[in-house]
């Protein structure tokens, strides 16, 4: 048990009965138990294998490897187009959460044995993501733009490309582009 985690289930009102249930349920599977971006994170040998969070209409077991998983109950959900690697299981009763414990059981046991094997889910290359002709453009214009983003770690690359694909109109891709430069140039991502 890690106390410093132990604030999480006592600050949610909202879905603190399925929170003590899926906590119960994961230490059952011997993972210890860490803090890791403001959520509980469970872990095997200091390796991510599933996070416990909420949402405002549901709350959720998410597998850091959810892709490499079998699912034969169709229970894992892709978060969005852009989620290549985790997948969720989502909850909106703790019900559903002890009617469905032996089947959390064994994907998270499968989790676990996916991490012992060193699997790996094959990502997308920052290349592969589009690059917006309004990035480009200033990519090309400014030279020091061009380093600094090139030496940014790729998640941070993809953040940025991402973010600035996410319009439709040229005008706001511009703005997002422009919003982004200085915070580019002095090495940081879009959510430092």
């Amino acid at each position: 048990m890690n106390p410093e985690v132990d604030f999480y289930f006592h600050q949610e009102k909202r879905w603190s009965e399925e929170l003590l249930q899926l906590r119960r349920i994961v230490l059952d599977c011997g993972l210890t138990k860490e803090l890791k971006w403001g959520s509980p994170c469970y872990c095997l040998q200091e390796k991510n294998i599933v996070l416990i969070h909420v949402f405002k209409e549901y709350c959720a077991l998410l597998f850091f490897k959810g892709a490499l998983l079998n699912d034969p109950h169709g229970i894992l959900i892709r978060q969005s187009k852009n989620v290549q690697a985790a997948r969720q299981i989502r909850f909106k009763n703790a019900l559903e959460i002890i009617e469905q414990q032996a089947i959390l059981n064994t994907y998270i046991y499968e989790a676990i044995e996916v991490e012992k094997a060193g699997l790996k889910v094959d990502l997308k290359k920052t290349t592969e993501f589009p690059l917006v002709d309004e990035f480009k453009r200033k990519l090309n214009e400014i030279p020091a733009l061009k380093m600094a983003f090139e030496a940014l770690t790729p998640g941070r690359q993809r953040g940025y490309l991402l973010f600035f694909a996410a319009p439709k109109q040229s005008t706001t891709r511009e703005s997002r582009v422009a919003k982004c430069i200085p915070d580019i140039l002095q090495g940081k991502g879009l959510k430092d």
